[in-house]
């Protein structure tokens, strides 16, 4: 019989424990709970979420040294000691970025929702759920410890979608399911092969894990089990297709979670893991990824002008900017791995908000496509103001946060020394393609919103409907100031991970 047990390994309160467990935890209450009303359930779930906030934040200040680049905050308990399977948490530079932005645009993104009708203790639920799925894979130390956590979100996303989605919910929620769950079954192999063909004793443990060696041909087969995993999350083409579909039929806080989280997961295993623990494998398919990243801009951002539904076409940006990370993480230098993280963080933001502007949209005006809006920029000034600001986000103008990380990237590629300085060159090139190319599929979306005549009545005068309130400018106007703020002092953000970037390029060696 395997023996569970569990040691209190740390010495101080258990704060990742209750960081992880504590959403989904406070949500299986409210299915407890009597009825009381669809606002009160809402207010509870927020309150759970700014707590949950409120730790983090607690224990990123109190127990995170920035002049270390190894874990500062680690939690150990030892779970099934049959095959070495334990509860291990930890945050460290690369983690907690990621981290403070799930706690972030999940708070925002239940306050942005307006009050669900229909099953509304679930609808929460299944937020907070999600909130704890995500949270998970971030801050885990143990590789099948992530994988529990990495399947753990994928029902409440189903659910969301298959409930409060659209007419097609169904069809975007089992697409949706099968391209991740199907790659979930490359993941649990790869880590399999992991623990068990270990040249030392084997371990589940990524600290461990970093400094184990495999033979070249297993460590790329692993890549490959763990690159197929990520590249549907992140998404990379092309195994993207899921992403436009279920962005389109799925609830605007969903989207929120969906572009400003879920794809974060996919970019970070890769950083983790593809990078961290399998360097000789990266270092061989890096060439690669420097194609595939270009390639992936300039498809998804020509892509993109030809969608008529509005949420399509912020997915395929979404899809199109995904491909810097890509890049960064090619280049296998300090300065493009940086620029990658940087970019996680900024296009979490700018993702969320752009899908939360698109639904107050819709719920005004309750259109989808955009051939059939226009004219919303005098109807709806402040929806007009905020949403051309996070388009100019989106298009990396100078001053917001999309601009640095992306600028961060082209550097990467410049001082990387896996590559002749031709290729860099023609790299360089095809991406800067790639960036002229964005304003013209953000741009034309807003033509076709904000101006023109359509919402005007046969009179010439325009129709009437409620510009944003108070509760849609806080949501907004919290989401564009860190978009700003990391534009003009991007510093704060490197602060967290420089160290820890550095530790880990340190374990590749260049010809």
């Amino acid at each position: 019989m395997v023996q569970v047990y569990f040691v209190f390994t740390t010495k101080f309160f258990p704060w990742l424990t209750l960081i992880v467990v504590l959403p989904i935890f406070g949500g299986s209450l409210i299915l407890l709970f009597p009825h009381r009303g669809n606002k009160v359930i809402k207010w509870y779930t927020i309150c759970i979420c700014i707590t949950e906030l409120l730790l983090t934040t607690y224990a990123f200040r109190y127990h995170f040294q920035l002049d270390e680049p190894l874990i500062q905050l680690t939690e150990d308990y030892k779970w099934i000691d049959f095959f070495d399977f334990s509860w291990r948490l930890g945050i460290d530079g690369i983690s907690i970025g990621p981290i403070l932005l799930t706690g972030f645009i999940t708070t925002l993104a239940t306050l942005a929702a307006r009050p669900v009708t229909r099953e509304s203790r679930l609808f929460h639920f299944l937020m907070l759920a999600m909130y704890s799925g995500q949270i998970g894979p971030f801050s885990s130390q143990d590789i099948l410890l992530f994988f529990i956590m990495w399947e753990l979100e994928l029902i409440p996303v189903y659910l969301l979608i298959s409930i409060w989605g659209g007419k097609k919910r169904l069809y975007s929620a089992t697409k949706f399911i099968l391209y991740t769950a199907g790659s979930s079954a490359f993941l649990l192999m790869a880590i399999l092969g992991i623990c068990l063909v270990g040249s030392n004793e084997p371990t589940l443990n990524f600290e461990t894990s970093a400094n184990q060696s495999y033979p070249v041909a297993l460590e790329i087969l692993f890549y490959i089990g763990f690159f197929i995993a990520f590249a549907v999350k992140s998404p990379i083409i092309p195994l993207h297709t899921w992403l436009p579909d279920t962005h389109g039929e799925a609830h605007y806080s969903t989207c929120m979670l969906l572009a400003g989280i879920l794809l974060k997961m996919g970019a970070y295993g890769l950083v983790r893991i593809n990078m961290g623990l399998l360097p000789r494998a990266h270092s061989i398919f890096s060439p690669w990824l420097m194609i595939i990243g270009p390639i992936q801009i300039i498809y998804a951002a020509s892509t993109s002008p030809g969608q008529r539904n509005l949420k399509k076409r912020i997915a395929y940006s979404s899809v199109s900017h995904m491909g810097f990370i890509i890049i960064g993480l090619g280049s296998i230098s300090e300065t493009g791995l940086n620029g990658s993280i940087l970019q996680i963080i900024s296009h979490g933001f700018i993702g969320a908000a752009l899908f939360f502007l698109a639904g107050t949209s819709y719920d005004r005006i309750r259109l989808v496509y955009l051939d059939e809006m226009g004219g919303m920029g005098i109807t709806l000034p402040k929806i007009f103001t905020t949403f051309s600001m996070l388009s100019m986000a989106s298009l990396a103008l100078p001053g917001m946060s999309g601009f640095v990380a992306e600028l961060i990237v082209f550097f990467g590629i410049l001082t990387s020394q896996k590559f002749l300085l031709m290729p860099k060159i023609l790299m360089t090139f095809v991406m800067a393609i790639g960036i002229i190319l964005t304003p013209i599929y953000s741009l034309s979306m807003l033509r076709q919103m904000f101006y023109g005549y359509k919402l005007f009545n046969a009179n010439g005068k325009n129709s009437y409907f409620g510009d944003s309130g108070p509760r849609e400018l806080f949501v907004s106007i919290s989401i564009l100031l860190p978009v700003i703020s990391i534009g003009i002092y991007p510093d704060f953000v490197f602060s967290l991970s420089v160290d820890k970037v550095q530790a880990l390029i340190s374990n590749y060696f260049y010809p």
